[in-house]
């Protein structure tokens, strides 16, 4: 049992069944088992008015591809904010969203309560994103063929930040972006693996040599892979010079 409220988390989606593996699985699973997040689905597609329980339809001005409609969307969040506690962000998954990254999964994962909206086709009408929406997210400079995916990848970043979602809680204070920085190399057993040595330094005992050498690796890793985290950071951070 947690000792707060758990995290609701409410998917508006086309599609509920695409979530089921991952929600059955991992993190995820272990959020929702510790009772630290609870996972809710809303099928916009029950809010359609006409008897063939239609969403989308043509867009306006001509063009390839169909436009999810404004009413059932309205009408699905109106229905979620009829629910305590009904102030929450509605984030869309958008590839002409925000680029997601790890501080927006913090700020997320300490919310009481958020909701994603998965699109599909061309996008939705501009309505809904100019008076529901309240984030756009994207994962990157791709297309997908709709919102979940992007949401499935999006939960798990912030699910597991929640307090009690897993084990060894100690380990997130270490993984890579939390510091700016991309995380140190990671060796086991055993210590020598086909002419493949492990660190030295990492066998020593010396505590104080293992985190000056983890903080240089993380700068290296950085430097070499993502330079355009790199901002303030040095060797010389690190303990040693470059």
């Amino acid at each position: 049992m947690t000792e707060h409220p758990p995290l609701r988390v409410d998917i508006l989606t086309l599609f509920p069944e695409m979530f089921e593996g991952p929600l059955h699985h991992s993190i995820l699973k272990r959020a929702k088992e510790n009772g630290v997040a609870d996972f809710r689905f809303c099928n916009f597609r029950e809010f359609a008015v006409d008897r063939h329980r239609t969403v989308d339809d043509t867009p306006y001005g001509g063009g390839p591809g169909m436009v999810l409609m404004a009413d059932p969307l309205f009408k699905a969040v109106e229905h979620l904010r009829a629910e305590e506690p009904a102030d929450f962000p509605l984030i869309y998954l958008s590839p002409k969203g925000r680029r997601f990254d790890q501080g927006m999964a913090g700020r997320l994962a300490g919310m009481p309560r958020i909701a994603f909206l998965c699109g599909r086709y061309e996008g939705v009408d501009q309505r809904v994103i100019d008076h529901l929406v309240d984030e756009e997210i994207s994962l990157g400079d791709f297309v997908l063929s709709g919102g979940e995916p992007a949401c499935i990848a999006v939960l798990d970043a912030v699910c597991r930040l929640v307090p009690g979602a897993i084990g060894h809680e100690e380990s997130l204070s270490e993984e890579s972006f939390n510091d700016g920085l991309l995380e140190y190399p990671q060796y086991t057993r055993p210590e020598d693996y086909r002419g493949w040595k492990v660190p030295e330094v990492l066998l020593s005992g010396n505590h104080a040599a293992i985190r000056s050498w983890r903080k240089e690796m993380a700068v290296q890793e950085t430097r070499k892979k993502r330079p355009d985290l790199i901002g303030g950071h040095s060797l010389s951070e690190a303990g040693h010079g470059s």
